[in-house]
């Protein structure tokens, strides 16, 4: 062994190295090259995070045979390290899938299905309770290219199906409805979207893939937020997209790959972190939603509760019927005699509930809707909607600060 090998830690039993001049002795140059490498066999609980923009090769033949797309080998780190590799291996196993794809965010997750999948003269299908920024992007920015969006009502299968055209390549399925917590008929939808041909996407943040598996139902496509459930901390942004379909998942790996949709090593190891309490986490966000949701169905002031495994909240059959659990978001209504203005004053007054966007942290979240705004006349409901994520705070330390609100703007 040169000294070279020697002082760098190399073997010749490894891949065939290029010959290397012995190393200059400058500090500049010694800190670009160090000597140490851990030695093979450690093992922990958490993988280790790898950051990485360069990956560095053994040799030109070695970069020139690797394939960006196939995981047995890496090539740049855009497309992947071993900590990323991990992540996705791990995702997909929860949801079922066969491959799985990371984006910087959920939004990201969303751009990315509908780039890969619809162009100039197609047409998207979107639910009408879909979430606002995914609208945004198609009304704003897929218009612009010559796309059609159509807007759907979920639970109205013959309208539904009258809508598509021989155009509609994409049907976008939210499970439950953004906001408004409808949970549709996925079974119908999806084989509905089958019959003509039309891929289906699942926006699957809700359940986390715990609540609802999408592809034992016939989803082509899942995508997920793991900004909520899976990171857990309300302090990263990270999204997936999930498929059992290796056509399907092509198509989005070259879009991913053209879009330059990288995820750093440091996010997805708080991810991977974040995975080990998934299912007690969400467990425990369930069964306290639905203690505060069962009290404010006692309320005087309140209307109607949305939330899926309620008995009468819209598609509760549907939720019985596909799903295993529930999340720790659910929306109500107050009566059509509590003005925006109290509601306003209502969300102010709450202590322990913080004023914010995003949901599936620790810290429980409140924000109030203007539904006329957002849904026009359709929408039946006179007063606005009080969305509210159900964090890790004790369930009856919650009812207290609801009712506390209550008893100080409402009554």
């Amino acid at each position: 062994m040169s000294n070279y090998e020697h002082s760098f830690g190399l073997d010749q039993n490894r891949e065939t190295k290029r010959e290397t001049p012995a190393p200059a002795s400058a500090v500049a140059t010694n800190l670009q090259h160090p000597s140490y490498e851990p030695p093979v066999g450690f093992n922990a609980v958490q993988p280790a995070t790898h950051r990485a923009s360069t990956v560095i090769f053994p040799n030109v033949a070695a970069m020139r045979s690797r394939d960006w797309r196939q995981k047995n080998g890496y090539t740049y780190g855009l497309h992947g390290t071993p900590t990323t590799f991990t992540l996705e291996a791990r995702l997909a196993a929860i949801e079922g899938a066969r491959h799985c794809i990371l984006c910087p965010s959920g939004l990201s997750a969303i751009a990315l299905v509908d780039l890969a999948l619809v162009g100039q003269g197609d047409a998207v299908m979107l639910p009408a309770n879909v979430y606002g920024p995914s609208r945004e992007l198609a009304e704003r920015l897929l218009t612009g290219w010559g796309i059609t969006v159509q807007i759907y009502d979920p639970l109205d299968l013959v309208a539904t199906r009258a809508a598509i055209t021989q155009h509609t390549r994409l049907m976008w399925l939210e499970a439950p409805g953004s906001v408004t917590m409808e949970m549709p008929d996925l079974v119908a939808l999806i084989r509905l979207a089958r019959e003509h041909s039309v891929v289906t996407a699942l926006d699957n943040t809700w359940s986390a893939g715990i609540a609802l598996k999408p592809f034992d139902l016939g989803v082509d496509i899942s995508m997920q937020a793991l900004t909520k459930y899976q990171s857990g901390g309300a302090d990263v942004l990270m999204g997936s997209v999930t498929t059992r379909d290796d056509a399907l998942h092509e198509r989005l790996l070259y879009a991913h790959m053209r879009l330059g949709l990288g995820v750093g090593g440091d996010d997805a190891s708080l991810v991977l972190r974040g995975l080990h309490s998934l299912a007690l986490r969400y467990g425990a966000h369930d069964a306290s939603a639905r203690r505060v949701a069962a009290w404010l169905q006692t309320c005087p002031e309140v209307q109607t509760v949305l939330h899926p495994a309620l008995p009468g909240s819209p598609g509760h059959a549907n939720w019985v019927r596909d799903c295993s659990a529930a999340a720790g978001l659910f929306s109500f209504t107050f009566k059509p005699w509590v003005q925006e203005g109290q509601v306003d004053a209502f969300v102010d007054a709450l202590q322990l509930f913080k004023i914010g966007y995003s949901w599936g942290g620790p810290v429980s979240l409140v924000v109030p809707y203007d539904m006329k705004g957002m849904r026009g006349d359709s929408w039946a409901y006179a007063s606005p909607v009080v969305r509210l994520n159900i964090g890790l705070e004790d369930a009856d330390d919650l009812i207290a600060d609801l009712a506390q609100a209550m008893r100080a703007c409402l009554r």
